[in-house]
């Protein structure tokens, strides 16, 4: 199992120095977010600073652009990086696709299979320099002069992962994936009972080995060394929660332990917008289900035998800031590579 963290920055000097402190305290990889920010051109400058560390976007939005501008981007990584660079890939909702992108959205699952089939045989092309004869339903490639073909890499392949919550996605990821990010908004009954058999059942379709997918997530964490901090943390991760089960497509999390009935209660008040009434429908219970509690001694430790054989890479629900709190994360690492290594 893999440790990770997530870049949160917003400067050119931000983003380098939590790649340089990610390297040096020993993070595996360090992912990007698309939300705010252009994941790809925060992850050339983390790529510039570090020689060690895997980069990776968790996660792009696949519809939000064409698979030529996607696969442009990401050869550029992979060159920058020598080979650093983890595509991840989303298929975000319909609203942002249409409204916030102004993108056709339609058959998300077809679309992305066709997506990913189309990215590989565009590198193959640049690779192998094959002709480009890519024609799908959603996307069509013909066209590849040679002025506009970058040619080989050292490191061309690009391990590409694909991002969901329910089965379609899952199986799509066992089916030609690389590696799979599951939703922060899980359980470990939820990756065992579902998320795991989908991808297994994919592979099966596609005669592959389940084992071929790595299965990577955020954990909602409630780290502090005194019973305040874990206090303030824990109210945190329980807003968090509520604003995820108020989603419907991530409620099948709750039907899994009994708890269906909280789902459309919560989607009321937030399509009401009452935010602040949410979190109270969280039961302790909840978040001891959803969330990993520890001092950042115990934290590591703990997350690794909560997933133990169920994912390959875990990152903390937790903003990773350079120069604030280095120690603790140092500590949290620590912890983890001491029981990893035993």
């Amino acid at each position: 199992m893999q440790f990770d963290a997530v870049l949160n920055a917003n400067t050119l000097f931000e983003i380098k120095q939590s790649a340089r402190t990610a390297e040096a305290l020993g993070f595996d990889a360090l992912w990007a977010p698309e939300t705010v920010h252009d994941p790809f051109v925060q992850l050339a400058l983390a790529a510039d600073a570090t020689s060690t560390l895997q980069v990776g976007t968790a996660i792009a939005v696949a519809f939000a652009r064409s698979p030529m501008q996607t696969a442009y981007i990401s050869w550029d990584l992979a060159g920058y990086s020598e080979g650093r660079f983890i595509l991840g890939l989303g298929t975000q909702i319909k609203p942002h696709i249409e409204r916030r992108f102004a993108m056709p959205w339609g058959q998300p699952t077809a679309r992305l299979r066709e997506y990913v089939q189309a990215l590989r045989h565009i590198w193959q092309a640049w690779q192998q320099g094959t002709k480009l004869n890519f024609r799908g339903a959603f996307y069509k490639f013909t066209l590849m002069p040679p002025f506009f073909n970058p040619g080989p890499l050292p490191h061309p392949h690009i391990p590409l992962y694909l991002a969901g919550v329910n089965r379609h996605l899952c199986e799509l990821a066992g089916e030609l994936a690389d590696g799979f990010h599951v939703h922060p908004f899980h359980t470990p009954d939820y990756l065992r009972h579902h998320i795991r058999p989908w991808i297994a059942a994919g592979a099966a379709r596609a005669g592959r080995s389940p084992e071929k997918v790595a299965l990577s997530t955020t954990v909602f964490a409630i780290v502090g060394d005194t019973e305040a901090e874990r206090q303030a943390q824990w109210e945190a991760v329980r807003q968090q929660i509520s604003f995820y089960a108020a989603t419907p497509s991530y409620q099948p999390v709750l039907q899994e332990h009994g708890w269906g009935d909280v789902g459309p209660v919560l989607g009321r008040l937030a399509v009401r917008q009452r935010w602040s009434e949410m979190p109270a429908l969280i039961s302790p219970e909840m978040v001891a289900v959803f969330a990993v509690s520890g001092t950042w001694d115990e934290i590591g430790a703990r997350v690794y035998e909560r997933y133990q054989g169920l994912l390959d890479r875990i990152t903390l629900y937790l903003p990773f800031v350079a120069g604030e709190r280095d120690d603790a994360w140092a500590r949290a690492l620590k912890g983890f590579r001491a029981v990893v290594k035993d």
